[in-house]
């Protein structure tokens, strides 16, 4: 058998008019690429735009609080127990800032431009490492310390007595294992302690090495006079004990301040003037709705305090006709005070007694 010389060759199918070969219909164009790259891009930057936050933090005007009124529980946010209270008239409202973490781009985008927020970088507002609930626990602090020094300015100013305790020892110190905190100070050095800054005047000329003489009360307990042997530290020439001290007032009944999901220093002057007119007939307010703000130190010195722009717009949304201002934020509120609010410049607790009482007189106040 011989093999035939020709082979039958394989038919091929006629190509439709207009139809592509099969491996080019399944090749991607350029522009097809584009537009999955394109896309895949636009997915990713959305996503990431609605979902990762920025560092960044978001700042309004917060809520405001009557203390003169009640917090949302119900109670009054001055609760007197063992002193007689006065019937008050309007309001001593407290003004806050509302700080929104988290912010994503878009959200950013959108608060930005709502005009009502501001955009900070989130380290003004956060140490490097620290977490929401760390500043939040500062913040419970602070005001927790405010209301303390609101209640030792007012009862100061109303002509209560002041105690000094101890409030910090220093471990290692020479104060370590003979005082508490809380023990009460009597004398530092032969010297008298009526208020936390004398405890410190009364080193002034002392050295390290050198013994003096402290006189405290622990609670319940007789006083004692030890002596200390004065220690050394580097940011000071004199003698050094090893504790902090700290106003308290020393009056035969309590105040205390209840106010909730509230953080920070700055509600003192307004606590404070909220103690004095529920301890005394006279009326503050007046009658008027007046707002403020301002850090209260132990002495009755008001200090300067962050975000004033926004609490003045959320203190007239609330209706507040006045305001009281730190002396030393007065340019800032000026600028951004909304038509109708009167700005009233304040720098101690006499200063905001005298302008109220020039306020419900009918009398001018001193302007910003």
């Amino acid at each position: 058998m011989t093999k035939s010389s020709e082979q039958t060759a394989p038919e091929k199918t006629p190509t439709e008019p207009g139809a592509e070969p099969a491996g080019e219909a399944r090749q991607m164009t350029r522009r097809g690429w584009t537009l999955v790259v394109s896309g895949s891009l636009f997915v990713v930057f959305v996503v990431l735009g609605l979902v990762v936050p920025v560092p960044f933090v978001a700042i309004s005007p917060g809520p405001t609080y009557d203390t003169l009124g009640r917090d949302a529980a119900g109670n009054p946010v001055i609760q007197v127990t063992g002193h007689e209270t006065f019937p008050t008239t309007g309001e001593l409202r407290m003004t806050t800032v509302s700080l929104h973490d988290g912010v994503t781009l878009f959200q950013g985008l959108g608060f930005w431009a709502s005009g009502r927020y501001a955009l900070a970088p989130r380290e003004e507002y956060f140490k490097p490492g620290e977490t929401n609930e760390q500043v939040k626990q500062e913040n419970i602090q602070q005001l927790q310390d405010s209301q303390t020094n609101a209640q030792v300015a007012a009862l100061r100013k109303l002509g209560y007595p002041i105690k000094v305790l101890a409030k910090q020892i220093v471990s290692g110190s020479p104060a370590d294992h003979v005082l508490s905190p809380g023990d009460r100070l009597i004398t530092v050095n032969g010297k008298k302690i009526a208020e936390a800054a004398d405890v410190r005047n009364a080193l002034a000329g002392t050295l390290p090495g050198q013994t003096v003489q402290i006189t405290f009360q622990s609670d319940g307990q007789p006083e004692r006079t030890v002596p200390l042997t004065l220690a050394s530290r580097p940011d000071r020439k004199e003698g050094f004990i090893g504790l902090t001290a700290v106003d308290r007032a020393d009056a035969p009944f309590n105040v205390n301040i209840s106010l909730q999901d509230v953080g920070g220093p700055s509600a003192g002057l307004m606590f404070t003037l909220a103690i004095i007119d529920r301890l005394q007939p006279g009326d503050l307010a007046g009658g008027r709705h007046i707002a403020g703000t301002g850090e209260i130190t132990e002495t009755g010195e008001v200090d300067p305090i962050g975000g004033i722009s926004f609490k003045v717009v959320g203190a007239r949304e609330a209706g507040a006709t006045d305001f009281l201002v730190p002396e030393h934020n007065c340019a800032e509120a000026k600028s951004s005070a909304p038509d109708g609010l009167n700005l009233i410049k304040v720098s101690t607790l006499d200063d905001a007694l005298a302008q109220l009482a020039n306020l419900k007189a009918g009398r001018p106040t001193a302007s910003c």
